[in-house]
């Protein structure tokens, strides 16, 4: 499971370091990254097979769908690490995400996420004013959190 939150930078030539927490995750097998909501979601080949799977399965559902999985699955890239445990983020993954030189990597549990610095600070603002909704915080308490 991918967990916790590291501060690093991304090099001139795209890579990023993987923490040796998510390397016991990832074993030496590629991560599957794509773009989404403003960030990377990065997955263990596994786990990305099964997504796979499920989105095959939404083809029919209609044209918002079929481009979800256009973009999400067509966007998608297998990066493996380097003998340092560094990854290369493809150009065009790093320019959507808008990583430049401070970035975040968050675990959260079946894959962890790439941030720029600057998107993840917005990202906890949002969670922030989340956190004030009284119904939100009514969901939070039925988790028994």
């Amino acid at each position: 499971m991918f967990r916790g939150t590291s501060y690093h930078k991304i090099d001139p030539k795209g890579r990023i370091v993987v923490p040796s927490r998510f390397r016991d995750v990832l074993g030496d097998r590629p991560a599957m990254i794509t773009f989404f909501e403003g960030g990377l979601y990065a997955y263990t080949l596994e786990e990305w097979s099964r997504i796979e799977s499920r989105l095959v399965m939404l083809e029919k559902k209609g044209n918002r769908m079929r481009r979800f999985r256009r973009f999400f699955i067509g966007r998608a890239s297998e990066c493996k690490p380097d003998r340092q445990w560094r990854i290369l983020i493809p150009p065009e993954l790093r320019q959507d995400a808008g990583l430049v030189e401070d970035i975040v990597l968050i675990g959260i549990s079946d894959h962890f996420e790439i941030w720029s610095r600057e998107k993840w600070e917005e990202q906890k603002k949002l969670h922030e004013d989340d956190m004030d909704d009284e119904d939100f915080q009514n969901e939070i308490e039925k988790l028994g959190l």
